[in-house]
């Protein structure tokens, strides 16, 4: 054990030259043993075969370092490095053939090709048992920080993850499980094939701590159906990438990853409608407010891939403006939209004079409105700022860009609009007014207002909270019992807002068909599972611990996505239309005026009654949390 730890911490320079000089001696000593067979006698003298014999290593040695077989990492090496030691091997000894014929040397003929079978004998032979020597060691050392695994899975992916793994000293596959009975009880890559209901035994019998699932092709809905499966069994799931990932070349079938909240929700992803996507963008001059967030960074990604003339990015954070604008010019070329000039520009949405000396400058021709707050919680601690960015500031860059004659000025909007229970659901229902409202007065725009539910991978979203939570140990914290939520992908909601902006005539309500809403609780004891750990039971027994915090200011416990059920389809499958009511202009710009009043003067009271009379369906039940408010009424 001393010496193998020894010589695993040699040099690397070292550590060749002690193979060499094992090759030089193995080879002299099988020429010799090739006599030896050849004569049947152990003991001969071969004083007048040491030229020959001598000028074995001597041809071997360059061929053997030109041909790689001294920078391989024995630990490592696989069916590739054999077939280059076959290589070498036979192309010494057709080299040391032709010279024992050209020279004359003394040495049996037929002994050639015996050393030759025997050279290949030792010279695999003595790597592989190097290659054994080194991995046993290295495991038996790292025993206690070693992983049993399982892969689910054992086609093509499930075979290329686990010819990775076994590189791996710290990580053992156990075995293969696989739906295919033909598989079962065969071994692929020396790892056998277990079928579904052999899981339990493996995990006791081996201490199996996680599966990994290798099935990147699989469908949304049989995903989580595997999932659901495996959920109740104590071990991690960890999944390969999507194979659209896999073949776009982000990322390799080593790189497992815990398994996503898309995965728990076995929804597909909105298919894209490519004309819809280039319509209002293609060759034109494109603005995102909002550039550098969740949302709007995806839209500018998105945007950019259908090659505008221009893009203008309008961020009031310089690092994350910086940020979007170093990845875009770096995604360039990659989208082929090298002829695309990407403008960067620091501002708020509240700056009337920017806003309109940019979109006059640059003649733009559709705007993408992202910026906005949308954490429930900080809005209403902070009522002043949520309803003057969110409302008056999407009032002010859409009436800019109608009166600069903007031809496309599409909102993204809420859930959290309909009925609203918040400020921050009540600003983003008032900008949806004031953009229907500006419809009838500057009709030679089209405003479209783009309805969905929580994004995964936004800030604050829920799954990476509840990961960290796992990782500190707990406890993972949910509100209420029953708080449910509608979901969608950051890219899936960047490609509606596209789509559903190239639709309609005008002051339309997009929403999408997300499919059935779900119960973050649940959420929460499946992120649990898949973590290999357990709820915390009424008995104390478990890991983890789920903790409701009861619901904050202004938070639902179900969300909705329609005011009405008057609702439309359109020209996307997944994509609605819904019919809302709205007030004139006039009428509602007097209102603005109003409560603005109420906002300077930090009247929160008086902005939640004005709030009620405005938006439909407003029940503010939390109170007034608002900070400055408390402290001057």
């Amino acid at each position: 054990m001393k010496l193998t730890n020894a010589l695993l911490s040699l040099p690397r320079v070292y550590k060749r030259f002690i193979s060499i000089v094992i090759d030089i001696v193995g080879l002299a000593f099988v020429a010799v043993f090739a006599v030896w067979l050849r004569f049947g006698e152990t003991v001969f003298p071969i004083t007048e075969y040491v030229p020959a014999i001598a000028l074995l290593p001597i041809l071997a040695l360059p061929v053997f370092i030109t041909q790689g077989l001294y920078r391989a990492v024995i630990r490592y090496i696989g069916y590739r490095f054999a077939i280059t030691l076959f290589t070498a091997v036979s192309v010494v000894f057709i080299a040391w053939a032709a010279a024992i014929f050209m020279l004359d040397l003394m040495f049996p003929r037929s002994a050639i090709i015996i050393t030759w079978l025997l050279a290949l004998l030792y010279i695999s032979g003595s790597r592989i048992a190097a290659r054994w020597l080194f991995s046993e060691r290295v495991i038996k050392r790292s025993a206690a920080d070693r992983k049993n695994v399982v892969v689910f899975g054992a086609g093509s992916s499930g075979k290329q993850l686990v010819s990775t793994i076994q590189k791996m000293p710290q990580i053992k596959v156990i075995g293969f499980i696989d739906d295919d009975p033909a598989l079962h009880k065969h071994e692929i890559h020396s790892v056998r094939v277990y079928s579904r209901a052999e899981l339990n035994k493996l995990i006791e019998r081996d201490s199996v701590t996680e599966v990994f699932l290798a099935i990147p092709s699989l469908p949304s809905l049989s995903r989580k159906k595997l999932i659901d499966w495996l959920a109740p069994f104590p071990v991690k799931v960890s999944t390969l990438p999507g194979m659209d990932e896999i073949v776009s070349g982000k990322v390799s079938f080593s790189d497992i990853r815990e398994v996503n909240i898309e995965d728990l929700l076995g929804r597909d992803p909105v298919a894209s409608m490519p004309d819809l996507l280039a319509r209002c963008i293609s060759n034109q001059v494109v603005m995102v407010t909002g550039a550098g967030g969740s949302i709007g960074s995806e839209l500018c990604r998105k945007v950019l891939r259908q090659k505008p003339k221009v893009l203008i990015l309008f961020e009031l954070s310089e690092l994350a403006l910086y940020t979007i604008d170093q990845e875009l010019k770096t995604l360039k070329e990659g989208y082929s939209a090298e002829e695309t000039e990407i403008i960067s520009v620091l501002g708020s949405v509240l700056d009337e004079r920017k806003l309109r000396r940019l979109m006059e400058l640059y003649k733009v021709d559709s705007v993408y409105h992202a910026a906005a707050y949308k954490h429930v919680p900080i809005v209403e601690h902070n009522i002043q700022e949520g309803l003057v960015n969110n409302t008056f500031g999407s009032h002010i860059t859409a009436k800019v860009a109608a009166e600069c004659g903007v031809h496309n000025f599409v909102l993204i909007s809420t859930d959290k609009a309909v009925r609203p229970t918040n400020v921050m659901g009540a600003s983003k229902r008032l900008a949806e007014m004031a953009l229907q409202a500006l419809q009838v007065e500057f009709p030679n725009t089209r405003f479209v207002m783009v309805r969905f539910g929580n994004v995964l991978g936004s800030s604050g979203s829920v799954i990476p909270l509840f990961r960290k939570q796992i990782a500190e140990g707990g406890p993972v914290t949910v509100t209420h019992k029953e708080i449910t939520r509608y979901f969608m992908t950051i890219p899936e909601a960047a490609s509606l807002v596209i789509q559903a902006g190239s639709m309609g005539v005008g002051g339309d309500v997009f929403v999408l068909d997300m499919g059935e809403p779900v119960k973050i609780a649940d959420l929460a004891k499946k992120v649990i599972k898949l973590s290999g750990l357990d709820v915390i039971d009424e008995n104390g027994n478990g890991d983890i611990e789920i903790r409701y915090t009861g619901l904050r200011p202004g938070e639902k416990l179900y969300e909705e996505l329609l005011i009405s059920a008057n609702v439309d389809g359109t020209e996307h499958p997944r994509i609605m239309k819904a019919h809302e009511d709205f007030i004139p202009y006039d009428q509602l710009q007097g209102a603005f005026i109003e409560l603005e009043a109420s906002l300077n003067q930090y009247d929160c009271s008086s902005v939640l009654i004005q709030l009620k009379q405005l938006v439909d369906g407003f029940k503010h039940g939390s109170g007034v949390v608002d900070y400055l408010a408390s402290k001057v009424e």
